[in-house]
C-alpha cells in the first residue's frame, strides 16, 4: 500500500472500471491477515482474493496456485487486512449534533435535551443528513456494517429519508425503526416496517424492529412485548431493544422468557445492572447483547459498567456499538479500547490483595466483539464479520507501518491498541471500494459540511 500515487490511481481506475462485473477479481497480497475466522486465525503474511462481492480465497500465497492471473493485484505489504467493524447500535439521525453535550450527566439529561427538546423539530431532510453523516463517518473509520437505531420515525417520509441515506453511502445498513419517544407523529409504526422492507430491502440493507425495554421513558406503545414480537416474526426480522437497565428491565426479561419472546433474533442493548436471574434467562435463550462501552461509562447508565463479564459468564459474546454521538466518540477503536481497559481494570481490582488470578479479556476478544460477534448480533453472522470464503467482501486494509503503528509486531494488538481512522487505507463493502488511499470516495466533503451545518442551525433554531 506504499506504492506511488500514480500506481494507486491506476489501480483504483481498474477497480472502478470493473465495478459492474460480478466476476471481477481483486487480489490483496502480502499483508498480515487477521481473519477472525477461528479455523484460520492470523496469517503473518497472506493474500485475500475477492471475486465480485464475496471472499473467494484466503491463504499464504494465492498467486502460487496460478489461477488468478486476471485479478487486479494490490500489494498490501506493510499492512493488515481485517474484517470490517460492525456497529450494533447507533442513533444515526443525531449526527449533526455531535458532541453538543460532551459532559451530559445522566440518561435523563440526554432524554430531556435530545429526545424531548430537539427530536420533534427534525424534518425528513434532517434525518437524511444526520444518517448520511453518521454512515460516512462509520465507513471512514472502518465500520462497514451499521445498525441505525432510528427512533425518530415521525412520518413515513422521515423513515424513507433515513433509509435512503444508508443506501446512498454504500454502507451495509441495518435500519431498526422505532417511533419517537415524544411529540407528534403519524402513528405509522410499526405497520410501516412492511412497506420499508418491501420497498428497500436488499443484500446491503436489512431491517429490524426497534423497541424499548419498559414503558418508563416513553409509555407502553414502545415497550417490547408480545405484540411487537409478533410483528417482527411476521416480517421475518429481528428485534433490537434499547434502554435495558436495572431492576425493571430485569423483570421485563423474565416476563419475555415466560412468554417465549427471547432468542437469537432479539438483541438487548446496554444490559447494565441486570439481575443474575435475568442473565440466566438471556444465556439460556441465546439472546444477543449489544454493549455500548463508552455510553455506559461516560453517561453513567445504571451501574456505569459495561456488562461484558456478565454476558461472558452466561455464554454470550456481545457485539459493540457507538450509541449517541451527541456525547460520545464515533469510532470502533474507541469502543474496543474502552472495553478492554475497563474490563481488565475490574478484573485486577476484584482480586487485589488476594492470591487469585484476574480473569481478563484480551485484544482478540474485543476485536471479535467488534467484528464477528457484532455481525451475529445484527443477524448477519453468515454474511460478514470475518474473512471467510463465501462471506461478503467487507474488508479493511490498515497501514501497519505508519508512524503510530511501526514496527508491526502483533497484528491484532496493532488493530486494537495502535490504529485509528487515519491508518485505514482502504475499505471494501461487498467488494466495492468505499475508501481508497486514506480518502472516502464519491464524497464532496465541502458540500457535506455545508449541508450538515445548515441542518444543525435549522434544528437548533427551531428547538430554541
Amino acid at each position: 500500500m506504499y506504492s506511488s500515487d500514480t500506481t494507486r490511481q491506476s489501480q483504483l481506475a481498474q477497480l472502478r472500471q470493473r465495478a459492474a462485473a460480478r466476476a471481477r477479481r481483486v487480489l490483496l497480497t502480502g499483508a498480515a491477515v487477521v481473519t477472525m475466522d477461528p479455523a484460520i486465525g492470523v496469517l503473518d503474511k497472506g493474500d485475500v482474493l475477492i471475486e465480485g462481492d464475496v471472499i473467494a480465497a484466503v491463504g499464504p500465497d494465492l498467486r502460487a496456485q496460478g489461477t488468478i492471473a486476471d485479478a487486479v493485484a494490490i500489494d498490501a505489504a506493510g499492512c493488515i487486512i481485517a474484517p470490517g467493524f460492525v456497529d450494533t447500535h447507533r442513533h444515526a439521525w443525531e449526527a449533526q449534533l455531535r458532541r453538543i453535550m460532551p459532559d451530559v450527566d445522566d440518561l435523563a439529561g440526554y432524554v430531556t435535551s435530545t429526545l424531548l427538546g430537539i427530536a420533534p423539530v427534525y424534518r425528513p431532510a434532517d434525518m437524511y443528513i444526520g444518517t448520511k453523516l453518521a454512515a460516512l463517518t462509520a465507513l471512514d473509520s472502518g465500520i462497514t456494517t451499521m445498525l441505525d437505531f432510528s427512533h425518530n420515525s415521525r412520518t413515513a417520509e422521515h423513515s424513507d429519508a433515513a433509509v435512503q441515506a444508508l443506501i446512498d453511502t454504500g454502507i451495509r445498513g441495518v435500519h431498526a425503526a422505532m417511533a419517537p419517544h415524544f411529540g407528534d407523529w403519524d402513528k405509522q409504526w410499526p405497520a410501516d416496517l412492511a412497506r420499508l422492507q418491501g420497498q428497500y430491502g436488499s443484500d446491503l440493507l436489512t431491517f429490524r424492529l426497534a423497541a424499548l425495554a419498559t414503558d418508563e421513558i416513553a409509555g407502553p406503545s414502545l415497550a417490547y412485548g408480545a405484540e411487537l414480537a409478533r410483528t417482527a416474526r411476521d416480517l421475518g426480522i429481528g428485534v433490537s431493544v434499547d434502554a435495558v437497565f436495572g431492576t425493571s428491565s430485569s423483570q421485563a426479561v423474565l416476563t419475555w422468557e415466560r412468554q417465549g419472546l427471547l432468542g437469537p433474533d432479539v438483541t438487548l442493548i446496554h444490559a447494565t445492572g441486570l439481575t443474575g436471574e435475568a442473565w440466566r434467562a438471556i444465556g439460556a435463550s441465546g439472546t444477543t447483547i449489544a454493549l455500548a462501552p463508552t455510553s455506559d461509562a461516560q453517561i453513567g447508565l445504571e451501574t456505569a459498567i459495561p456488562a461484558v463479564d456478565e454476558a461472558l459468564a452466561v455464554g454470550v459474546r456481545p457485539g459493540l456499538s457507538i450509541d449517541v454521538e451527541v456525547a460520545l466518540a464515533s469510532d470502533m477503536f474507541t469502543q474496543m479500547r474502552a472495553l478492554h481497559a475497563i474490563q481488565r481494570m475490574r478484573a485486577v481490582n476484584a482480586v487485589y490483595g488476594t492470591e487469585r488470578e484476574p480473569s481478563r479479556i484480551g485484544v482478540r476478544d474485543v476485536l471479535d466483539f467488534a467484528t464477528l460477534q457484532g455481525a451475529r448480533t445484527n443477524g448477519l453472522a453468515d454474511v460478514t464479520g470475518s474473512i471467510t470464503v463465501g462471506k461478503q467482501a467487507d474488508l479493511l486494509v490498515i497501514r501497519a507501518e505508519d508512524i503510530n503503528n511501526m514496527p508491526l509486531n502483533d497484528a491484532v494488538g496493532t488493530v486494537v491498541l495502535g490504529s485509528d481512522p487515519r491508518n485505514i487505507d482502504t475499505v471494501f463493502v461487498a467488494g466495492e471500494v468505499r475508501k481508497w488511499n486514506g480518502r472516502l470516495l464519491d464524497v464532496d466533503v465541502a458540500a457535506l459540511r455545508a449541508e450538515v451545518a445548515a441542518s444543525r442551525d435549522h434544528i437548533l433554531a427551531d428547538a430554541s
